[in-house]
């Protein structure tokens, strides 16, 4: 998979536990702009072809030979837009095959053209499904995890009243509705982590940018979160826009830690949690005027439920299980 956080081994971890041996390959897209270099590349249409193509080709060939080296019964992948078809057609000459999608199909295109050499591909969203199913492509829906190794409940002191942790920038809309909560609540502390102004793209917006003590600016490692996780009264959890009928991980990995959490409403997200282990808003106001009721509110109860819902259906190691069924029976 990706070096996308820490799923390569969350997964490689839930098949250890049930006897597994593995071997993670970690890839990312050949050319992601990650340094200067690929930026000035992407910029450059010509130089990206060539370059681009040369990389694939080069990670598809150590990939073939990390196989050969392992032999494994299963190629596990997640996402997978940068294995090529004939990657897929070497490995089913002795293994089964496993595509798992972390992000929309739609969003991996490749992948979707990939999607009918695997012996079975599972998507986190409801309605990828019913679209692949259109093309006459077989899907299963599997849910987003969470991993017990990195996500738990913390003795802490709740010295963070509210809480977001995402991607800002290039979410226009999500700075908005922070903002407006900020405005809205002085009275609390609030923390918001994740880069909405990085210094390369303007080294003057990101030197002048305001609100310091609130923006951290910056990405933090899974552990860190789940220690603010811990220290929060209340997480704001806000989903992209491709999920529709699904869940992503913050989902399971806040409700796995003793914070109590508030999540924009979609009915997957409801059949899970339908007992008021998590809180819903709907809209923008709604959101607004939820905030102060929560937080003066006692959530210890909802939050254990939420613990204990985690526990028993939505670790990594419960898909694991369902895959490994899945592919007995086929």
């Amino acid at each position: 998979g990706p070096s996308f956080f820490y799923f390569n081994k969350s997964i490689a971890d839930a098949f250890n536990t049930l006897g597994y041996d593995y071997l993670i390959f970690v890839y990312d897209e050949p050319l992601h702009s990650f340094n200067l270099r690929n930026r000035i590349i992407h910029k450059t249409r010509f130089l990206y072809n060539h370059f681009y193509t040369k990389s694939r080709t080069s990670l598809n060939i150590l990939l073939i030979s990390k196989y050969d080296s392992f032999r494994p019964d299963l190629v596990f992948i997640y996402n997978g837009d940068y294995i090529n078809a004939d990657t897929i057609d070497y490995f089913k000459l002795n293994s089964k095959v496993v595509i798992w999608m972390l992000d929309s199909i739609i969003r991996h295109p490749y992948s979707e053209q990939i999607a009918t050499k695997a012996d079975a591909l599972f998507c986190f969203e409801e309605t990828d499904v019913e679209y692949l199913k259109t093309k006459q492509i077989q899907a299963y829906f599997l849910p987003q995890a969470c991993d017990p190794g990195i996500y738990h409940p913390m003795d802490l002191q709740k010295d963070i009243d509210l809480l977001f942790v995402g991607t800002l920038y290039n979410y226009p809309n999500r700075i908005e509705l922070l903002k407006k909560i900020i405005s809205a609540y002085p009275q609390y502390k609030i923390k918001i982590c994740g880069v909405y102004k990085p210094w390369y793209k303007n080294p003057v917006k990101w030197l002048f940018r305001e609100k310091r003590h609130i923006f951290n600016n910056k990405n933090v490692s899974a552990r860190e979160v789940n220690e603010l996780y811990n220290r929060s009264k209340l997480v704001l959890n806000i989903h992209h826009n491709q999920y529709k009928n699904g869940a992503n991980p913050k989902v399971f990995e806040i409700s796995a830690t003793s914070a109590y959490q508030v999540v924009d409403y979609n009915l997957f997200i409801n059949t899970v949690f339908n007992c008021g282990e998590v809180a819903f808003y709907r809209d923008e106001q709604e959101l607004l005027q939820l905030i102060p009721q929560l937080l003066l509110s006692d959530n210890s109860c909802n939050i254990k439920l939420a613990n204990d819902r985690i526990k028993s259906d939505h670790y990594f190691i419960n898909r694991i299980q369902e895959i490994i069924s899945l592919l007995s029976d086929k």
